[in-house]
This record gives C-alpha cells, sequence and structure tokens, in this order.
C-alpha cells in the first residue's frame, strides 16, 4: 500500500456531524475489508455501506489506503482504551510486596477482557476477520503493527510481570514465556468462531450467553493453573 495523506475534516461548524460520518464509513469499512480483504472491498461498496456517496469518502480519507489505515488505528485505539485501566492496576500490584491473590486477580482481569474483546464485544466478529486477514499475512500488516506495538507488547511485559511473580521464575525465563502462551492458547479456538470450535460445541453462533459461559470457564481453568503454580513455587 502507498502512504497516504492526513484525513481531511470537516469545518468546525460541521465537526459533530463530519466524526458521525467518518466513523460510521469506518465502521462499515471495517467489516468489508473483514469479509472481503483489502483489494475485494471497493470503495463504492465501503461507501455504499456507510450510507454515504463515493465522494464523501474521499473526502474524509483520499482514498481506500486511507480508510484502511483509519480502520488499522481504530481497531488499535479502541482495544488499547478498553485495557488500559487493568494494565494500570496490574503495575500498581506488581509495586506491592506480596498480596499474590491481587496478582493472580490482576491476571485474571487482563484475561478476561482478552475473552470480552474476542467473544462478547459488539463489532467483535468484523474486528476478529480484520486483524485475522493481517496476522496470515494476507494484508499489509498495518492493524498489526500497530496492535503489536501499542498492544500487544505492553501487555505481553505486565502479563509476563505477573507470572513471574506467582509462579517464581524469571519473566524471560523460557517455562514463564511457555505458560504464558498456553493460557494465551485457551482463546484461540474462540477466536474465529465461524471455525472448528462451533462444529465442536454443536453451537450455529456465540451468543452473550454462551460467550459468559465460555469466559467462565476460560477463568476457572486460569485460576486452577495459577495456584498450582503459585503452589509449587512455594513447596
Amino acid at each position: 500500500m502507498t502512504p497516504t495523506k492526513r484525513p481531511r475534516r470537516p469545518s468546525e461548524g460541521g465537526y459533530a456531524r463530519g466524526e458521525e460520518t467518518r466513523q460510521r464509513i469506518i465502521t462499515a469499512a471495517v467489516k468489508l475489508f473483514g469479509e472481503h480483504g483489502f483489494a475485494g472491498a471497493s470503495t463504492r461498496d465501503i461507501a455504499t455501506a456507510a450510507g454515504v456517496n463515493a465522494p464523501a469518502l474521499q473526502y474524509y480519507f483520499e482514498n481506500k489506503e486511507g480508510v484502511y489505515q483509519a480502520c488499522a488505528e481504530y481497531i488499535t485505539n479502541e482495544l488499547r482504551d478498553r485495557f488500559a485501566p487493568a494494565m494500570r492496576q496490574a503495575n500498581e500490584v506488581l509495586k506491592r510486596k506480596g498480596e499474590m491473590d491481587a496478582l493472580i486477580d490482576a491476571f485474571l482481569t487482563i484475561q478476561g477482557l482478552t475473552l470480552d474483546s474476542v467473544l462478547l464485544q459488539p463489532l467483535a466478529s468484523n474486528r476478529r476477520l480484520f486483524v485475522a486477514r493481517e496476522l496470515a499475512d494476507e494484508e499489509s500488516s498495518v492493524a498489526s503493527k500497530l496492535l503489536h506495538r501499542q498492544l500487544k507488547q505492553p501487555l505481553n511485559k505486565v502479563t509476563l510481570a505477573l507470572l513471574s511473580r506467582i509462579t517464581g521464575a524469571g519473566a524471560t525465563d523460557s517455562l514463564t514465556r511457555i505458560r504464558m502462551l498456553t493460557l494465551k492458547g485457551q482463546i484461540m479456538p474462540f477466536y474465529h468462531p465461524p471455525g472448528a470450535c462451533l462444529d465442536v460445541l454443536g453451537w450455529k453462533e456465540i451468543d452473550a450467553t454462551r460467550g459468559a459461559l465460555i469466559k467462565a470457564t476460560v477463568l476457572e481453568q486460569t485460576r486452577t493453573l495459577l495456584n498450582s503454580w503459585r503452589a509449587e513455587s512455594a513447596g
């Protein structure tokens, strides 16, 4: 993808209406890019889905590359803002000595938010498809690079620190990192629900009730593992 110019902004008088239109275009674009990829989603289709004409889309974003970049930034900022309070809480707990239960609770809070973002949040399915295409190297990796730098790296740092304190192993220890990956791995089967997990579960979809059941089950399993590793370290 070629570099894009900064998006145009509406005049001050129409700012609120302009931002609403811009967000409507981004929401439609996330869905269509996720379903059809960058090449398969046309600006005309995005404009139609957003209820605007093609010149309006060009007014806000210049071109399709600009729309895609805006989608990547929107997804990254939305997830980063969602996780920010939990990460602040985790860092506060890490500053204190002891309080093993608080460390475990902080880890579970972050994992719970991850599950919410995958299973329960509005537009989660569209967002999953958009990012999944990037992770599969089908696209330019704009979103995945932003997510890695602005969310995944700081999130991995704090979860490794929590896990290190809980288990007594170093944050750079291979065992600690393997454990973190296995805990994350509990979530991966549900990341793209139209896949095999629905066949195994015998479900047609993951609704709010089923999503809550998955979340409770994963968190219970994680707490059991963390307490087991905690006891192993204490022994």
